[in-house]
């Protein structure tokens, strides 16, 4: 849906499960008519779509795709953004650290994210960008030497380079703007700001420019401004906060870097705040939040470096005296603390306050993918809290 005249807002579809296009289907016929009834009556609600590779294949067969076009055309519903993080399956099964497999390292992750915008360029209406989000190149923990991840950088960069040739090519034969938005993470190959500024400055530009040079024939400023145009940052709020970024100032880097912000994606991490009196609690109320189904990595700040545990069952195990630590795991936007944890909400609030005097990213995207392994305490009906989310964020925006 369209607020302050120049954003589109939904909520990512990843919160539904969906291994193959009928389950996915189904979910977004079930769940989606109802929640636009809800926050966009009488105006067009946009989808944020997770496919997976199974799904996405499935949505190319027959004549799938045309009617689930006409399928949102009915209902006044839209696909501007898309998830393209997780490949395979999301839900009901352990992913953890499978969600970056395969990486950017690899032909699959090539041949599935140009599916993903095929079917957008089809889906997408005329008068909008698309954007789809994706890994931050590799998981840290499979390269172990910086030999390793200097080549799964190089790899990655090529094969973004062929994206931004696919990109280009959709635009001149559609009118179509599309943009792949990189999404940073804990354990990612790129974790923060910096990363992402040194990945473009060593290997995006310089490759991207060979290919090119290579294969369309094309050269200077000319390839540095389709690189910045097609090849964009995905700034997951949960993320940054879990790197200790305040938003004024990464927002600035990279605008200074010419790196533009796809997409937010608005969203939460658990904040603990630990203290003497209540530190028995603290590490019960932390407990609740241990499953088995998705990474959750654990960062600390300790003086000018962030220290990232890769999963919650470490600092579970080991309950060192910490004084502030931030959990990966996605808690509705609407929650400023539960229990004897806090959520890191502040930083959504900041973000917003970026937003008033700069518009920063036309596509913000609400994603709680974890309702299904939240605390029971924290479970409502699923469709209510996803409306309560997206109302909550209309309000403050």
């Amino acid at each position: 849906m369209l607020v302050n005249r120049t954003q589109h807002l939904t909520y990512c579809t990843n919160i539904h499960p969906g291994a193959d296009w009928k389950a996915t289907f189904n979910s977004l016929q079930h769940y989606v008519p109802k929640i636009k009834n809800k926050v966009s009556e009488g105006q067009p609600f946009g989808i944020g779509l997770r496919l997976s590779n199974t799904a996405s294949e499935e949505l190319s067969r027959d004549e799938n795709l045309e009617k689930f076009k006409t399928w949102l055309a009915n209902n006044e519903l839209y696909v501007f953004t898309m998830n393209g993080f997780p490949y395979g399956n999301f839900h009901n099964e352990q992913v953890k650290d499978k969600v970056h497999a395969p990486d950017w390292t690899t032909n699959e992750r090539v041949t599935y994210t140009k599916r993903l915008f095929d079917q957008l360029a089809f889906l997408l209406p005329n008068d909008i960008s698309g954007g789809i989000s994706t890994s931050p190149i590799s998981y840290k923990h499979w390269h172990n030497s910086d030999e390793s991840m200097d080549l799964a950088f190089k790899k990655g960069a090529k094969h973004l380079s062929e994206i931004i040739e696919h990109l280009y090519t959709i635009e001149k034969e559609t009118g179509k703007y599309l943009h792949l938005d990189i999404e940073p993470e804990p354990d990612g190959l790129l974790e923060n700001s910096d990363e992402v500024v040194r990945f473009f400055e060593d290997y995006l530009i310089p490759i991207a420019k060979d290919y090119m040079k290579e294969h369309l024939g094309l050269e200077g400023d000319v390839v540095q401004t389709l690189i910045y145009r097609h090849m964009t940052v995905c700034y997951d709020i949960c993320h940054f906060s879990l790197a200790y970024e305040e938003p004024k100032k990464t927002l600035e880097k990279f605008k200074t870097a010419g790196i533009h912000i796809g997409k937010i994606q608005v969203s939460s991490a658990l904040k603990i705040i630990f203290n003497d009196r209540e530190r028995d609690e603290i590490w019960e109320s932390l407990a609740l939040f241990n499953e088995s189904t998705y990474l959750h990595q654990v960062t600390e700040k300790v003086g000018d470096k962030v220290v990232t545990y890769n999963d919650l069952p470490v600092v579970l195990r080991e309950k060192k005296k910490f004084s502030e630590l931030r959990a990966h795991f996605h808690v509705p936007i609407f929650l400023e603390r539960f229990d004897k944890l806090y959520a890191t909400q502040d930083q959504i609030l900041k973000v917003i306050d970026c937003l008033k005097s700069d518009t920063v990213s036309r596509h913000l995207e609400i994603e709680t993918y974890t309702w299904e392994v939240l605390p029971d305490a924290l479970k409502t009906d699923l469709s209510e809290c996803i409306i309560r989310e997206i109302q909550w964020l209309k309000s403050k925006l």
